[in-house]
């Protein structure tokens, strides 16, 4: 893992297309700015984990019956 420190208005870039600027800091928050082309998804970590921990939950919670149903539906 890289660490750097910067101040507001600084920023950093990855690879030749991605750039990230520090907007402002304000009370151990801080906000950043990105710049990426449109296809770059950009997530919260939180928010990755929170669907991530859905959908193998989701995929634990399907019962045998579903899925014979399903089956059963594709035959058709």
């Amino acid at each position: 893992m890289l660490i750097l420190s910067r101040k507001s208005d600084e920023g950093i870039v990855i690879g030749e297309n991605i750039s990230i600027k520090v907007i402002s800091i304000d009370r151990g928050s801080v906000k950043l700015g990105f710049d990426a082309p449109p296809n770059t998804l950009i997530l919260r970590a939180e928010l990755k984990e929170a669907v991530t921990s859905e959908n193998k939950k989701a995929s634990v919670d399907i019962g045998k019956d579903a899925l014979s149903t399903i089956g059963k539906v594709f035959k058709h």
